[in-house]
């Protein structure tokens, strides 16, 4: 079953398996650097941690647990424990789900509509597109959505959300260019109660962490949100580009830090070998892993299972 803010849904049968085809490069990248390190007749030493430990570097799982899992290792091997190089995929395995696992956070329930989705990030994340697709996805669970254009800075945004409320025959409540975006999301607000709509999902203007009047922006959103619809906003969803690997850590810690960000929908998995950078984000952020982007069509959107993920990392 698949968690959302009106209850649980059934999770997709083929999920196991579309996140497989979407993770192909990293997990390929993947399991020949693991094969390079446990293949022959090895033994569980200093080399061979060495060797590991730049294979899960590499793959962007990042510092913090590869340190962990290495220690992990040296523990069991000193206890005597564990002694086959091969037993060592499984350990990993298990750690990685609880590191994924241990950020997860239940998400609230909605007993009221509308639910109101902030999804925020910096430009060229995917993060319209994303939102087109969380339309998409809401619309088949059997949901009424609205989309808020309240990204009114960028003049492109606003068309760019509108085709994607054709494609998806969504209705998008906007304003013109350089509008207040707290009072296109009132209107968004008032529009879903009067159309008794599920969700209202807004775009925001992509903002760069740097930039504090945008983010004191953003803020003023929230309270707006929170004075129309109790508890609201419900999700603030933060896109980040899987190819921009460790590099988009910083990014994201400075986004959490002001706006609350509750989730994180990660873009272009099917584009990266270091798609580790799941576990580097969930592990460095404490943020749970909402959704994943493994493709172009509509549909390319995942909600992340992390066992399924670790499995597909993993199996050939």
């Amino acid at each position: 079953m698949i968690q959302t803010l009106f209850g649980s849904v059934e999770q997709e049968p083929n999920l196991f398996e579309r996140l497989k085809s979407g993770i192909e490069k990293t997990r390929q990248g993947f399991l020949d650097r693991l094969e390079d390190v446990f293949s022959g007749e090895k033994r569980i030493d200093a080399d061979l941690l060495e060797e590991l430990e730049y294979a899960l570097i590499t793959a962007d799982i990042g510092v913090t647990t590869s340190g962990e899992i290495l220690e992990l290792i040296r523990e069991k091997t000193d206890r005597s424990e564990l002694d086959n190089p091969q037993e060592l995929k499984r350990l990993i395995r298990e750690h990685l789900v609880e590191v994924l696992e241990a950020s997860d956070s239940p998400l609230p329930r909605v007993s009221e509509p509308p639910a109101v989705v902030l999804v925020v990030g910096v430009n060229g994340t995917g993060k319209t597109t994303t939102i087109g697709k969380l339309a998409a996805r809401y619309k088949r669970d059997g949901r009424a959505v609205l989309l808020c254009a309240a990204d009114t800075f960028r003049a492109a945004a606003i068309e760019q959300l509108e085709v994607w409320g054709q494609r998806t025959g969504t209705e998008v409540v906007r304003q013109k260019s350089g509008a207040d975006p707290s009072a296109v999301l009132f209107d968004a607000i008032q529009a879903a109660k009067a159309r008794r709509a599920d969700y209202v999902i807004v775009d925001t203007a992509g903002r760069l962490h740097t930039k504090s009047n945008l983010m004191a922006e953003l803020e003023k959103m929230r309270r707006t949100a929170a004075r129309l619809v109790a508890g609201a906003p419900h999700e603030v969803l933060l896109v980040m580009d899987a190819t921009t690997g460790q590099n988009g850590l910083e990014q994201a810690r400075k986004f959490t830090e002001s706006s609350g960000v509750t989730g994180i929908v990660l873009t272009k998995l099917d584009g990266t070998a270091k798609g580790g950078v799941v576990i580097a984000i969930a592990r460095d952020l404490n943020l749970p892993i909402r959704y994943v982007g493994v493709g172009e069509s509509i549909d390319d959107l995942l909600p992340f299972d992390a066992p399924s993920f670790v499995a597909s990392l993993f199996e050939e």
